[in-house]
Order: structure tokens, then sequence, then C-alpha cells
């Protein structure tokens, strides 16, 4: 089903109103939808490099909006609906580590989940359940998702034939790489701990009892 749905979203990127497809796979995919808009963005920029800028700015905004809206899910509708999303995703064993870390440090939690490949629907969620501020909430969401689709924007602006040559060449290097930046999002994010030995051992006794 995983395969089916990666496919389905890749052939968006040829399709007539692709920006919205962007748009609107980078908002779901921030509160439940388990494919990420990476690599339809990465594709978009492929293809077109001088509009590259402009679609990841529509994939920060949209990833943003979503947020808001895994935040709402979280904040009104957990029990409803956030806990069946969670589950579906196979989450639901990280949702006690991620309210504690977020009560703990919110904005820095919010800044590395934004900013990598990471579950960001996990941390949009569990934000809205813990009722973290809102707006430090959205100022994180906006830095950490502009960090990592505008870098990608102004990387295929700048750079789009020879990054295209380069994908093309070593595409098997290229997804390890984005394998490995999964892997030390998460562990960033297992790790992070303010200086506090006793935050750590709170969040961890926080999963064990889940």
């Amino acid at each position: 089903m995983l395969r089916r749905l990666y496919d389905w979203t890749m052939a968006k990127a040829s399709h007539p109103h692709a920006e919205w497809w962007l748009a609107f796979i980078s908002f779901i995919e921030s509160s439940f939808f388990p494919i990420p808009p990476h690599p339809l963005l990465g594709l978009m920029c492929l293809a077109e490099p001088q509009r590259a800028i402009r679609f990841a700015v529509i994939c920060t905004l949209a990833s943003v909006l979503g947020g808001l809206f895994g935040y709402a899910i979280g904040y009104f509708l957990y029990e409803a609906i956030g806990e069946a999303i969670l589950a579906m995703l196979g989450l639901t064993a990280s949702f006690p580590r991620a309210a504690c870390l977020l009560r703990e440090y919110d904005v820095e939690v919010i800044l590395i989940a934004g900013a990598t490949p990471v579950p960001f629907k996990l941390l949009t969620i569990t934000a809205g359940f813990i009722e973290m501020a809102l707006v430090p909430f959205v100022l994180a969401s906006l830095a950490g998702r502009a960090l990592i689709f505008m870098t990608v924007g102004v990387l295929f602006r700048l750079l789009g034939a020879p990054i295209k040559r380069f994908i093309d060449k070593y595409l098997t290097l290229v997804s390890t790489a984005f394998v490995l930046l999964v892997v030390a999002g998460f562990l960033v994010i297992t790790q992070v701990d303010g200086g506090t030995e006793e935050v750590r051992d709170r969040c961890d006794a926080a999963a064990a009892v889940a």
C-alpha cells in the first residue's frame, strides 16, 4: 500500500495542476499522510529549476498550514481521531516521549522535526494535545519547514542541471544519504536534553510506561 501511495504521489509531478497537488500533499503530510512531500518537490524542481524557489515556498506554507491542522486534531480530536492516526502510522509508541520532550523544550523539538525528514505529523498532533502555545508552534514550524524546503529550492534554482546529473549518476548514494538524514533526525530528537539528565530519564520513563 505504501508503495502505491508513493507512486500516486510522484505521478502528481507531471499533473497539469502539479503546484496544487504539491500544496495538498504538503498540507496532509503534516497531519496524517505517510508520504513526505520531499520527493515530489525534488522531482518538480528537477523538471523546472527556474521555478524551484516558488515550489519550495508553496511546500513550506502548505506544510505549516497542515501543521496547524494536525495541531487542531491533537487539541480537539485526539481521542476521536488523533490516536487512530498515530496507530495507523505506527507512531503510538513514540507519542509519550514526544509529549514529554515537547513539554520540556517545545520550540527546539518542533524546529528539529521541521528541519529533518522525521514524522512532523507526530509533533503537530502531540503539540495540540499538550496545548503548546500556538504562536511559538507556528513560528518554529515555519522556521523548520522553510529551512529544509527552501534549501532544496535554492539549490535547484542555482544548480539545477548539475544537481540533476549528480542525482541521475548517484541515485543510490542520494537515497542512502536521505535515509541517514532521517535516522539522524530521530537521534537528535531522542538525545536533546537541555543539559539535564533528569529530563531524559523522565521522558524515557514516560515511553516505557506506555
